[in-house]
Parts: C-alpha cells; structure tokens; sequence
C-alpha cells in the first residue's frame, strides 16, 4: 500500500509540476474544480425499464481525468476506427499514462471484436506486447471500472491462458475484488464467466461467484438480478437461490421483457421456484402491459416446460395469440402447440386457429413440424371440426415418408393417430412388423421403455379397434409386463382409495388391484358384477384380457367386468382427455343421479360403477389438487352404492 501511495502521489506532483506556471510555486497549485469528483464514476443505476444489456452500465462510464493534457489522448483513442491508430500512439510522442493503456486494448478489442483473422496478426505485433506491458507496469493505478472492462478485453483479443500480463490483470482483480461495485462484479461475470470456465481461471470465477452471493442485497435494479440470473445463475445452486429471493422482492418493477427473460431462466434451468412463479402469474393476470407475439411464445414454453398451471395466465396467453396466429410461421405454431400439450390445457379456439392455419399452408409446412402437432394433439385428445382433411393432408404428407423417419418418432405418430382414431392399416403394419419392433423389445433405456409401451397401446388398438387388420402383431412372450410396470408408485389419495375400496368389496378374490394385461395398461382395481350389479369373485372366472390369461369358468349370463386404470379416457389410448375433471366429475355424477332417480333400490347399475371407480381412482393418480376434493367425493358415493346404502 506504501508503495502504491508514493508512486501515485509522484505521478500526479509530476503532472502538477508540468501544469503550473513556472512562476507559481508548488504549494500554491490549486487544480481545476473537477478534480474533487471521485475517480471511479458512480453514475445513477437506471429503471429496470430501460433498454439494453447490463453491460451499458459499466460500457456507458465517462472515464474522468484531471489533467486537460489527457484529454487530447484519450480523444485520440476514442476516435480511432483502425488498431493501427492505436498502435501508433506508442512511438508518437504521446505520453499515455493513468488509464490510457488500458483504454487503447479496450478500443483493440472493440475494433476487432468481429475480426478473428486480425486478432492472430495482432498478437504478433511486437507494438501489441509492448502496449501489454505498458498496462501492467501502471495496473496499480487503472480505475475500477476501466480494469474490469480491460479484463474482458484481453479474455476477447484471445490471450493464451499462460500470459503473464493475463495472470497480472486477473490478481489485480482478486486483489480488488472487495472494492469493486456490485455492478463492476455483476459486468465481470456477464461478460467474462465463460471465458474463465475456457481458459481455466476457475479459482479467480469461485471467487466472484462467491462476493456476488455474499453481496446480493446490494442489487438495486431488475435488469441487474434478470441478467445475473441469466448469465450465472446456473453456475452456483446459492447464488441462483438469492437472485430467486431478490428477483422476489423486485418483481412488482419488472416489464414484459424482464418477466420473459426471469420464465425463460428458470426454464432452461429447470428450476419450478413455485413462489416467484406465483408472483410472476399474478403480475401477468393483474397488469395490462402489451404482450408482443415473440413474448407470448416464450411465456408458453417456459410454463409448459416447468409444468406451471395457472389458468388465468393460460386465458390471457391464449387471447392475446389469437390474433397472432395468421402471421405466425409454421415452426412457431408447432411450438405453441406442444407448450400448451405439455401443460394438458386444450384451448379450442386457438387449436382450431391452429388447425387452419396449417391448412391454409398445406403445400408448405413440412413433416416435423406437422409431427410435432399431431403429438400435440393426441396428448391433449383434440380433434378439430376439420378434422377431415386435417387428417387427410396428414396422411397425404406421412405417405411412404413415414419409414424413412427416426424409429422412436415413427412410434409416436402411429400411436397419436391410434389416440385420436385416424389411424390406418398400412400405418399400423410399418410399426408392427417384427423387424422394426425387435430393436425395442430387449431396450433398457427409460426412452425405449416409454417406445415399447407404445408400441403395446398401438397393438391393442389394432386388435380392439380395426377388426379387419390381419397382422403382423406383436409376440405373446412381448406382452407379459416387466416387473417395473407393476411397481409404480402410489400417490397417499390413491392408496386411501385403495384402502377404502377394499373394505367395501370385504373380501379379497372380490376384487383386484394393480391388474396387468395384454394390452399394455395397468390397472388400478378391476370387479365384477352379476345381472343384479352383485359382486363375484374374480378368480374363478375366465380372463382372457390379463397378461397371461387366466381362469377356467365362463362368465355368468350377463355378468360384466368393471374396471377403471390411471388417467381413464374413453379414447381408449393413451393419455387422459385434458378437459377439466371437475367439470366432468360433475356430469358424470348427474348422470349417476338421474340413473338412480329411475331405479327401484339405490344399488348402482354396472356401467356407474365402473364410471364411479373410474373417476375416484383413476384421476386420483393424474389430478390436480383442485380436481381431488371430487375424486374423493365420487368415491365415497360410489363405495356407499356398491355397499347397498342411501344417498
């Protein structure tokens, strides 16, 4: 520090001495009014609201200086457009002190930031390390905010990692690192981050990583933690959890554009931070801010890939593309198409909007985009008015390409069209046959399982849906389900029900639970029931539906089987129908009502038996928290029915 003191005092009674009138003694040097600013600007953060990276924040620093004789230099710098300009001020006479080293490769960087031919031809120049050394023999005395920018400048001209003036400009910065504003840190490690991970200057990134996270409250600004949170965040689990909190705090501040950048963040990141994700949908709902089309796309996909419902929200979103949609690309209605599937929230008409948006482009829109809709379609069980030459200019496009596609994708469309019914025979067979489906049968990976399940519901459907299809279908040895199939886990309301329902039934061969079959559904509990809706026992009776088929009596005149499975949809495929299982719980429950006002005893009839398990159990595994207030209700009454009691 002595040092550093004495050396600085020299240099400016230097320039003092050179400043003043010869007539005029040293003790009697009064220097210009500006010289009581600080040395390091400390200009005003602006609105969150404003335009423009973090960047502009240490970009935009007027680097002050005292001494008019500078000011000549660092126009000069300023002005340059060439790096010869630069290189020149070396041997012209020009006396760079202070900062202006450090400016000169600062202007380098900016004027070669496109140029990577001329930056290895640069590092050749001998006037290029002389500049170098230059800047590391006055380090000590260059300002906080011109040192970090000189930082990122060397990391851009592209230094070897092993240069000694790399090495010194990086320990000044460590040494300096408790001094530096929140925002030289925040502008260090937007711009710089990546190049420390690159050119293995770990210990100086851990050590910023960790000032940032000490120092997080003081952030002021939203475009500060929007940034941070974007550029570093995913470099430290404690840093992104005080930027989640500050980004908490400042959120009433954000606009559309920040309210974008933090969704998209979290998206990328996987992270489901549930009250900030809260706070960012209630300031959706609440403000009337525009919401431009690019901005709509991004909000959907980051709440369909963080899995967020919030119905509000999706209305907006929804209303606001609408209009949108007629100058919308193909590839962005694929995109919105698969974030709303992902969230199982069926707009019909924006899907419709969609539906002709792509028929009015049939001649263009290409074969993956059209795959992706069609996926999406089938996850949400959407089936548009035109559905006829929707799916007609499906099959036209699929025609003899669709062998040509991935194999787990071929799988896909074939089992979305057996989900939405449109399915056809030569399409069933191209996945059927035994050479394509044997790479699947012995797969281990959670994707080829997840193919290989598919590959069993298109099975079922060609032997339950199209009579006429003759084969190839999938062995018997392939049907029996693996062990994980039957140990999924259970959710605690699935396990109540579970209880519940097998203190009604009394005895155990009354009925099962967790029952595979050959079709490649597992499920949750199967009774059955005589004429007279009077429980029997299951295992004494013919099942030719299990994997392997089992029992010897036929059934009774008139008996039926009621069962219900996991995300029960009368599609038959597949995932559950998304429209809301409140609302369905409660027709179902009319109709139960209605059937029991024409009965003579309250015993329940077979097919609202198996509605009523259908709706307790099935969507107690796949519902909302809103929805299961009514699973349970649903199978309450139900286990009142199936045990002969009143309403």
């Amino acid at each position: 520090m002595a040092t550093r003191l004495v050396r600085r005092c020299t240099c400016l009674l230097r320039e003092a001495t050179r400043l003043a009138p010869a007539v005029s003694p040293v003790s009697q040097l009064r220097l210009p009014q500006e010289t009581q600013k600080p040395l390091t600007s400390s200009a005003t953060s602006p609105s969150s609201r404003l335009p423009g990276p973090l960047s502009e924040l240490v970009e935009k620093e007027r680097v002050f200086t005292p001494y008019p004789g500078h000011q000549e230099v660092e126009q000069l710098i300023e002005k340059a457009t060439q790096p010869e300009e630069l290189l020149e001020l070396l041997g012209s006479g020009h006396c760079l002190q202070q900062n202006h080293a450090a400016l000169a490769l600062i202007q380098l960087s900016r004027l070669l930031s496109e140029k990577p031919k001329d930056k290895a031809t640069l590092i050749q120049d001998a006037r290029f390390w002389q500049l170098l050394h230059l800047v590391n023999s006055q380090i000590t005395v260059v300002w906080h905010g011109t040192l970090v920018k000189l930082l990122r400048s060397l990391y851009t001209l592209g230094l070897p990692a092993t240069s000694k003036d790399l090495r010194s400009v990086e320990q000044e910065v460590r040494w300096r690192m408790r001094r530096l504003k929140y925002k030289h840190l925040a502008f260090l490690a937007e711009s710089s981050a990546t190049y420390m991970q690159e050119q293995g200057s770990r210990e100086l990134l851990a050590e910023l990583l960790v000032h940032l996270e000490r120092r997080w409250a003081e952030i002021e600004d939203g475009r500060t933690v929007v940034a941070m949170m974007m550029k570093t965040g995913h470099l430290s689990e404690s840093l992104m959890n005080r930027l989640e909190d500050k980004c908490l705090e400042l959120v009433e501040q954000f606009g559309p554009e920040e309210l974008r950048k933090v969704l998209v963040t979290l998206a990328a990141q996987n992270r489901r931070s549930v009250p900030l994700l809260r706070a960012i949908s209630y300031h959706l709902v609440q403000k009337p801010f525009p919401l431009t089309k690019s901005i709509l796309l991004d909000l959907a996909y980051a709440y369909g890939k963080l899995g967020f419902h919030q119905t509000q929200v999706f209305q907006r979103l929804a209303a606001d593309l609408l209009p949108h949609t007629p100058s919308m690309t193909s590839s962005e209605v694929a995109r919105c198409t698969k974030s709303f599937a992902f969230l199982k929230w069926l707009n019909l008409p924006l899907f419709e909007a969609f539906v002709q948006h792509v028929l009015d482009r049939a001649q263009s829109i290409t074969l993956p985009h059209l795959c992706n809709m069609l996926l999406a379609f089938a996850r949400v069980n959407f089936r548009p008015e035109r559905e006829d030459p929707f799916f007609s200019l499906v099959h036209e496009k699929l025609g003899s390409k669709l062998v040509g596609l991935e194999p787990a994708l071929q799988v896909d469309v074939v089992w979305a069209l057996c989900v939405l019914q449109q399915v056809r025979e030569a399409e069933l067979q191209a996945v059927l046959r035994p050479e394509f489906h044997t790479q699947f049968l012995a797969g281990k990976s959670p994707k080829d399982q997840s193919t290989f399940q598919k590959l069993l519901h298109i099975n079922a459907t060609a032997q339950l849906e199209h009579p006429e299809y003759t084969g190839p279908l999938l062995p018997t040895s392939a049907l029996v389900p693996s062990p994980s199939a039957l140990e999924q886990k259970m959710t605690p309301l699935q396990k109540e029900l579970q209880e519940t329902l097998k203190g009604l039934l009394g005895s155990a061969d009354k009925g099962s639970f967790m029952v595979a079959t050959q079709y490649g559904w597992v499920l949750d509990a199967e009774v059955l029931l005589d004429t007279e809706s009077q429980l029997l026992p299951l295992r004494d009776f013919v099942a030719p539906h299990l994997a392997p088929p089992s029992g010897s009596q036929p059934l009774p005149p008139g008996a039926k089987r009621s069962h219900t499975m996991s995300g029960w949809n009368s599609s038959l495929n597949g995932r559950r129908a998304p429209i809301s299982r409140t609302r369905c719980a409660k027709q179902w429950q009319r109709s139960w009502l209605n059937d029991l006002s024409h009965s003579k005893d309250c015993v329940p009839r077979g097919p609202d038996f198996s509605r009523g398990l259908a709706m307790g159990t099935g969507w107690a595994r796949g519902g909302t928290l809103q929805d299961r207030p009514q699973c349970r209700t649903l199978a309450l009454e139900v286990g009142k029915w199936a045990g002969g009691q009143h309403l």
